[in-house]
């Protein structure tokens, strides 16, 4: 658990480090719409909810997670206050997460008959959209 947790953490912090650092330059060079309507799903939680809030409630929603934490980077959230917030919204998440997976796991019999397949869509969902890119890029490359 302890390594979930701080492995949740050191990734959220990398990601604010990138915005931070150089993430302006690097969204604009970016084409993805995906990607971009998750960016501005995430300023819009920032506006709305306000830094901590906006950071803790991004763990839950996917592909904000995801952007939030560069988008605070770029948008200039204080250092400290992005680091007490997304400590407090990684121990939410990947706590719950392992509770929630505890609970299934004691209240479904044989889950572990289920749980390779569902680990196998999860893997190659995953790498669609890495595939779609690389194919959308080579086309490009190709045309050009």
């Amino acid at each position: 658990m302890i390594t979930a947790v701080a492995g949740a953490l050191a990734g959220a912090q990398v990601g604010y480090l990138i915005g931070k650092r150089g993430g302006a330059a690097i969204l604009r060079r970016v084409r993805n719409r995906r990607l971009h309507e998750g960016v501005n799903r995430a300023a819009r939680m920032l506006d709305r909810y306000g830094h901590g809030k906006a950071i803790v409630l991004a763990r839950f929603v996917p592909i904000v997670r995801t952007v939030l934490n560069p988008m605070a980077g770029i948008s200039g959230v204080p250092s400290r206050v992005f680091a007490v917030w997304q400590v407090v919204g990684g121990l939410l998440w990947t706590v719950g997460v392992m509770l929630a997976g505890y609970l299934l796991g004691t209240s479904v019999p044989n889950i572990d008959s289920y749980l390779l397949p569902v680990v196998a869509v999860i893997v190659v969902l995953s790498l669609v959209p890495v595939a779609w890119e690389i194919y959308r890029s080579r086309r490009a490359s190709e045309a050009s």
